[in-house]
């Protein structure tokens, strides 16, 4: 069984025992979050948005961190313009730790 649940503005295929990391969610370790999942599969059955409201997904907070860093470099060619800059994106790892119905 597996089920789509979105955070951040993407989405995640996540089964029971996954570690992900979404977007960062300003929660404390050890505290639990949950998910109205997109899509359920189980098998042969779909349970589609509508349909999988009756579903919940509850991970369990691990840690944070960030990701490794970015470089954006921009330039101008003959005109002497260069400018580079970095960026690292934080996140928030979550352990998946069951997919329920109810």
């Amino acid at each position: 069984m597996y089920a789509i649940i979105e955070s951040g503005g993407k989405q995640h295929r996540v089964t029971a025992g996954d570690k992900i990391k979404v977007e960062l969610l300003h929660q404390e370790d050890g505290s639990e979050v949950s998910w109205a999942p997109l899509l359920v599969v189980d098998g042969d059955k779909v349970w589609a948005t509508g349909d999988s409201g009756a579903f919940t997904v509850t991970g369990k907070v691990v840690g944070e961190g960030k990701l490794r860093k970015i470089l954006v470099f921009h330039k101008k060619r003959r005109k002497q313009y260069k400018k580079i800059y970095g960026h690292r994106q934080p996140y928030t790892q979550v352990e998946i730790l069951s997919i329920a119905k109810g």
